[in-house]
């Protein structure tokens, strides 16, 4: 039944609150208590510590718009969506909803009118430092963080390695590469492959487990630096996922030269970002632009500022192949 443009624009306007009790429900783990069981609102509350009238009142709002199913007498069971906030889902979702329900990024977008004014990151504004900086300062907000990349890592492997072929490489270099699940997988698709993992110390200081988790620690290795710097030559792909979209201009033309600097003549970039649409569509895309604008100053991009960039670094943008919600944007050196 098609509803009144009020009533729309009244849940667009009220979406915070939806996000805020998502990222509650996933901080006190009600997911993982409800795997495969239904459980009442008193249990529940008893694992989670929780008030269970306070408790209830966040489930069944959360049930009405289809998280769980809220059943006779109080109760819980995970629909489709819930099922996506287990911490052991294949598509998971729960690390980006306790991530993004963090105070300081919160704060952030309370913030946007002025990054709309300014151009600026809002997040600097308030904080008077990068959010880089605050992160490296703050270990527990780090790992929040890492987390939440690292599922989306998962969550964007099956995409990226079914979208391309990357058989026709040896050697594959993730700059920015987190903790290496997106390397990890796709080393683990082309068991031919060697492959670099590249990214600030703090960040792979936590890489080990995830590469042994896939038994890959003796077909990849780690190194640590800034891509501001320089990156591992030798390589003859050399992937960046989500990372280009993290900085402005110049500081993106900045790091496209450093890998340029790195990369051989016969060698591929990939650069697996979000592409912006037309005009009226891809929401998604559009919304991660103000956050990257709010939070760190950076930007999503169009094919044809993609094609400046590479331009400019002395790349050609060779194809743009769909990768699920990313696209992934092959290069060549000129």
């Amino acid at each position: 039944m098609k509803t009144a443009p009020y009533a729309d624009l009244l849940r667009l306007v009220n979406g915070y609150q939806v996000s805020q009790a998502i990222h509650v429900a996933t901080r006190l783990g009600v997911a993982d208590h409800l795997r495969g069981t239904s459980r009442n609102i008193e249990e529940l509350a008893s694992l989670t510590a929780s008030h269970p009238g306070g408790l209830y009142r966040l489930l069944r709002a959360l049930a009405a718009i289809g998280v769980f199913h809220e059943g006779e007498n109080k109760m819980f069971s995970l629909t489709a969506m819930g099922e996506c906030l287990r911490s052991d889902s294949p598509t998971p979702l729960g690390a980006w909803a306790a991530y993004v329900g963090r105070s300081y990024v919160w704060q952030t977008w309370g913030n946007l009118l002025h990054s709309v004014r300014t151009g600026e990151g809002a997040f600097e504004a308030l904080n008077k430092q990068s959010v880089w900086d605050f992160r490296a300062a703050n270990p527990e907000e780090s790992a929040i963080f890492d987390r939440a990349m690292t599922a989306n890592s998962q969550s964007a492997m099956q995409a990226v390695v079914g979208a391309y072929d990357f058989s026709q490489f040896c050697h594959v270099a993730d700059i920015g590469g987190g903790q290496g699940q997106l390397l990890s997988g796709i080393l683990t698709a082309n068991p031919h492959l060697r492959g670099t993992l590249f990214d600030q110390p703090h960040v792979v200081s936590r890489a080990k487990d995830v590469l042994a988790s896939y038994g890959l620690t003796e077909r990849c290795r780690i190194v640590s630096g800034s891509f501001f710097d320089a990156i591992p030559q030798g390589a003859d792909a050399y992937l960046m996922r989500a990372i280009v979209h993290d900085w402005n201009d110049e500081e993106a033309l900045a790091i496209l030269k450093v890998c340029r600097r790195a990369i051989g003549a016969d060698a591929k970039l990939l650069l697996v970002e979000r592409v912006i649409e037309l005009p009226n569509e891809g929401a998604p895309t559009k919304f991660s632009d103000l956050n990257m604008l709010a939070m760190l100053g950076g930007r999503e991009r169009t094919q044809q500022e993609f094609e400046g960039l590479c331009r400019t670094a002395n790349f050609k943008l060779c194809r743009i192949i769909q990768a699920g919600l990313f696209s992934i944007i092959e290069a060549e050196p000129e």
